[in-house]
């Protein structure tokens, strides 16, 4: 007997997917706790990483969008440091980049369902310097956490001087193999100095039930990951249920299968939808969603730009590598949430010199209740200046929204 696949209306599936990341869920009435911290992420399911610092990095702007204000510190505990009082909760593994995910989840990390990347290309170094491999590993035990620049003069490993106009990934043998061994989770990062990448080994620093736990398959770790993907997509097609971790085409698409077919998973139609979509069974999709909220980037509600597009009808690129005079928006720019729809967009400077949270650019959405958005977007950017510890909010002139959320701002 085939079973009948629901239809859903585009709103429906909007209103899933924010739920599922946790923007039904009510903010913390008092100080955000680890326990607050912990709902959040079991929402998210991971924290992207990126160097970019103009504003604030990316691992903590998602709970911030999420939770309000907080300390960052609790994060920092939580992803680099352990006691047997507060222990560590968070591991950095490459996942849809390189992430902070809940230590339970190394395994699936490294079962061979997550497609290879960049540092697959270091392999050959690897199998033709068998030697310094064990010298790296040798120097890490005995010298962890450590930085790659420590370990190359630690292993007296021969580097090359970077040519000129080379690029950032022409990389020294060592750093060739942290990177490699990083990538396979025979090394992992202890701790962060100045965001700089220490690394460790494993059994350090996971707690031992999570190196004890039995290796799950590939196809086993394929299916808990795209199970988490649903959780936390709310309602998706199989590839961007692939996207979340970044899993292999082929582990994806027999995973969806065989969780279709024990019922884990269910397809449904969303009206407008060129692809199927499926979603976990009892998917919550609440009547409204409220509030506002500032999104960086590398927000996992916005990370996929065409499904943004599609949810949202936002159209949203990141414009860091564009040349700044053909720049349409701005250099590192946030959507801004507000019930459920995003309807500006805003260019963010944290100038720490000045002590101000620049808004560089500000531009509305079309159809958008300007002078609400200008309100709610003014007040939620005071709200970021004080959790930033900046003194204030300086709008400049870019953008039809900026004359407006520079006069809410004074």
């Amino acid at each position: 007997m085939t079973s009948t696949v629901e239809t859903i209306g585009p709103a429906a599936a909007r209103r899933a997917a924010l739920a599922a990341q946790g923007f039904a869920d009510p903010p913390p009435s008092g100080p955000v706790t680890r326990r607050h911290l912990l709902r959040a992420l079991g929402r998210v399911r991971l924290l992207q990483l990126d160097s970019v610092n103009v504003a604030v990095r990316a691992h903590y702007m998602p709970l911030f969008s999420r939770l309000g204000p907080y300390d960052p510190a609790l994060v920092d505990d939580a992803a680099w440091s352990h006691s047997a009082r507060r222990p560590r909760l968070l591991v950095e593994a490459w996942a849809h980049e390189a992430s902070l995910l809940p230590v339970e989840e190394w395994p699936l990390m490294h079962a061979g369902a997550i497609r290879d990347r960049w540092w697959r290309s270091y392999q050959p170094l690897v199998e033709h310097h068998p030697g310094l491999v064990d010298d790296v590993l040798a120097a890490v035990k005995e010298l962890g956490p450590v930085g790659a620049g420590t370990l190359e003069a630690a292993v007296a490993a021969p580097t090359r001087p970077r040519p000129p106009g080379a690029s950032w990934w022409e990389r020294s043998e060592v750093k060739r193999i942290c990177e490699y061994l990083f990538g396979v989770g025979t090394l992992t990062t202890g701790t962060r100095r100045h965001f700089e990448r220490l690394y460790d080994l494993p059994e350090r620093v996971l707690p031992p039930a999570v190196l004890a736990a039995p290796q799950p398959s590939a196809q086993e770790a394929a299916r808990a990951l795209v199970l988490r993907s649903a959780s936390a997509l709310g309602v998706a097609t199989e590839p961007e249920l692939r996207d979340y971790y970044r899993l292999a085409p082929a582990r994806s698409q027999a995973a969806v299968a065989e969780l279709l077919s024990s019922s884990e998973l269910e397809q449904v139609r969303v009206r407008g939808w060129e692809r199927p979509a499926y979603r976990l069974p009892g998917t919550r999709v609440p009547r409204r969603i409220t509030g506002r909220a500032l999104l960086c980037p590398f927000d996992p509600l916005v990370w996929e730009r065409e499904r943004t597009e599609r949810i949202f009808g936002f159209r949203y690129r990141i414009e860091i590598y564009v040349p700044e005079p053909k720049r349409q928006y701005g250099y590192y720019v946030f959507p801004f949430l507000l019930d459920g729809e995003l309807v500006a967009r805003v260019d963010l400077k944290a100038d720490r010199k000045a002590g101000v949270l620049r808004v560089r650019g500000a531009f509305a959405e079309p159809q958008a209740d300007l002078p609400r958005v200008t309100a709610e977007l003014a007040a939620e950017l005071r709200v970021m200046a004080g959790w930033l510890e900046l003194d204030g909010v300086v709008a400049g002139d870019r953008g039809d929204l900026a004359g407006p959320l520079a006069a809410a701002l004074r």
